[in-house]
């Protein structure tokens, strides 16, 4: 089995690999990536088998390229995305452009190719925000241009559902360690700063709600897509619905000298809360470990503490 991973060089991409290097069935691991993020940990990681792994330089726009790559592949993960940032309200034609017609690309390369599974990373944020709680029945209402750019995409991805095995993931946002750990997503960005600054900043009341899952978990559901005959379409995976408030808590459970500052605590800021999708629940095979018990073993990963 040869497997192309599109934006495999990222936070999540990094472990995947090395999750799916693992399956005997495995033949080959391509990565598909521009290192728009200057990331370069993937290619120092010592977990590899280096004989089984390949990297291509490449943009999700560049049709010609994408069609070559795509000749003896068997399975994508299309991974590859302008992620939302604090600053996801700026640039939209950026979002539009990866998410949205990278995506496009990416379908109609596939289209004709020899693919036989499809696997999309998108997003909760399709969702909107809310404060009732979501269902993967719930229409599809985004409020930042990440979110409609991926669900754009999504619509692309929804043509390949008559043609091969392809799935939808709307993940929501994801935490943990990794070689390449993003420090831009809440969770790990309070754990940086617990760790080294000794102060966060919590900005609004604290109280709103998001969808959180950790890396380990979404890669392991990830891999369980080679294998398991789980309908094609679309399905919702988080694990959690966290205030900022409680995550900050916790964190100080695990740094008692921390300090918490709150900005603008006036603010009621945006929340989404997300219902687990029971279908997709059997692939997962990692055990139950806490949230707190989580967080403490990223501590354990930092070099040293100030």
């Amino acid at each position: 089995m040869k497997i192309l991973i599109t934006g495999g060089a990222g936070y999540i991409g990094n472990e995947l690999v090395f999750e799916l290097l693992k399956d005997p069935e495995v033949e080959q691991i391509i990565i598909y990536d521009n290192l728009s993020r200057t990331n370069f940990n993937l290619f120092l990681d010592t977990r590899y088998e280096p004989v089984k792994v390949r990297f291509m330089h490449g943009e999700l726009l560049d049709s010609r390229k994408l069609r070559q790559v795509l000749k003896n592949i068997d399975v994508v993960y299309h991974l590859a995305a302008k992620v939302s940032t604090p600053l996801a309200t700026e640039n939209s034609h950026l979002f539009e452009q990866i998410n949205h017609w990278g995506t496009a690309e990416l379908v109609y390369a596939v289209e004709e190719s020899p693919v036989k599974k499809f696997i999309y990373l998108s997003t909760t944020s399709v969702y909107g925000a809310s404060e009732e709680m979501i269902a993967i029945d719930t229409p599809p209402d985004p409020k930042t241009f990440y979110g409609s750019s991926k669900l754009r995409g999504e619509a692309h991805v929804e043509r390949l559902c008559d043609k091969m095995d392809a799935w939808i993931i709307r993940s929501g946002n994801v935490y943990g360690y990794s070689p390449s750990v993003r420090f831009d997503a809440v969770i790990n960005r309070f754990m940086f700063e617990a760790n080294f600054i000794g102060r966060i900043q919590i900005t609004g009341n604290g109280k709103q709600q998001r969808a959180f899952v950790h890396v380990d978990k979404l890669v392991n559901m990830l891999t369980g897509l080679l294998h398991n005959p789980l309908p094609r379409g679309i399905y919702n995976f988080s694990e959690h619905n966290l205030s900022i408030e409680y995550i900050a808590n916790v964190i100080k459970e695990i740094y008692p000298l921390l300090d918490m500052i709150f900005v603008n605590q006036h603010l009621v800021m945006r929340e989404i809360k997300v219902l687990p999708d029971e279908r997709i629940i059997p692939l997962m095979t990692l055990p139950p470990v806490s949230f707190k018990e989580e967080l403490a073993r990223f501590k354990e990963k930092f070099s040293f503490s100030s």
